[in-house]
């Protein structure tokens, strides 16, 4: 211990290593940053509704609309004037429109494939990616079909079969089946090549919770009202990790080209083992959710909303993800042009 009158004491540590001298300037720090985020890491979803130049916003997701499919394919060139590489399409179906049996994701003339077929036509150069799921469509709000109040598993993977060929031949480049029924990668991989849609692709939903952070997704596409019960008899427990890694290597085996883990930040552990358990692509969904509460905040002035929406993105890729579907990628991509 030292001193001297003109300064505070100090202590002769005798360090050979100083981690802070990394971190000295940002110039240093941008030399040791061990991962980073860019526009080609972000997937935008979108939300369709019926009509025409219509924009509806999400009370529950501050700053998301629902949009009608010419505002969808504006919103497509953005992506792509933004760098993002794709986006995803979720319905808002006309409650008239919806039975048991989801019947509505059969027609070949539905919002998604309408969607997809004008952003095809509009935007090639931005893939496309479409659920494989009956929720949107049912009555009930399941992600299949129901009997009993049980949800039927083979009956509701023929159904998602029939609805993936469909939507592949709408356009979509990727499949996203997210329903978590047992056998549907393989058996639509199947339906697919049969149809001649080799080249399609499947995103996997290979590791979805049973969440509480979907809530205001469900408003978006109007199933949440709707709901009967919950979907613990399909989606995962949120006490297990061991499981995703048996149910994402299913999916694997089956076809997937690409896996998702559902939700994303209360699930970064699992991310992490599904990426270096599997090393496939792995993407990871920030959920509405996560979203809402972000951006909830942020309103209120009790965080630094961009620095926080900044901050949630890296830590997906800091725990191995390929990408994330995230509500925030134009205002993040934009921020990211801007420091390009």
């Amino acid at each position: 211990m030292s001193s001297t009158s003109n300064g505070p004491e100090t202590t002769d540590l005798r360090l050979v290593r100083r981690p802070r001298r990394n971190r000295k300037a940002e110039w240093a720090r941008r030399l040791v940053r061990e991962n980073a985020l860019t526009t080609s890491d972000l997937i935008w979803p979108m939300f369709v509704i019926d009509g025409e130049k219509r924009r509806e916003p999400v009370p529950s997701m501050p700053g998301v609309d629902r949009q009608s499919v010419d505002e969808i394919v504006r919103s497509a060139a953005e992506a792509a004037e933004l760098g993002i590489p794709a986006i995803a399409l979720f319905p808002y179906t006309d409650p008239a429109l919806k039975d048991p049996d989801g019947s509505e994701a059969l027609n070949p003339d539905n919002l998604v494939c309408r969607a997809a077929r004008a952003i095809k036509k509009e935007v090639p150069e931005v893939g496309v990616i479409i659920d494989a799921a009956l929720d949107p469509y049912t009555s009930h709000g399941h992600d299949g079909v129901m009997a009993g109040g049980r949800i039927l598993n083979d009956e509701t993977v023929a159904r998602l079969v029939r609805q993936s060929v469909i939507q592949a031949e709408a356009g979509a480049d990727v499949i996203a089946p997210s329903d978590m029924m047992d056998g549907r990668v393989g058996a639509i991989r199947e339906g697919l090549d049969a149809a001649g849609f080799q080249d399609v692709q499947i995103m996997s939903y290979a590791a979805k919770y049973a969440s509480a952070f979907y809530g205001p997704f469900r408003d978006a596409v109007g199933s949440g009202a709707l709901l009967v019960g919950d979907k613990r008899t399909y989606q995962m427990d949120p006490a297990n990790s061991d499981e995703a890694l048996v149910e994402a290597g299913l999916d694997v085996e089956e076809g997937a080209d690409m896996i998702m883990v559902k939700p994303g930040l209360p699930y970064l552990d699992v991310l992490y083992r599904v990426k270096t358990g599997l090393g496939m692509p792995t993407f990871a969904y920030q959920v509405s959710g996560e979203y809402a509460m972000i951006e909830g905040a942020a309103r209120n002035g009790w965080l630094d909303g961009e620095k926080a929406m900044m901050e949630s993105l890296l830590a997906f890729k800091r725990a191995g993800a390929d990408g994330v579907l995230t509500y925030f990628a134009p205002r993040a991509a934009r921020l990211l042009r801007g420091r390009a």
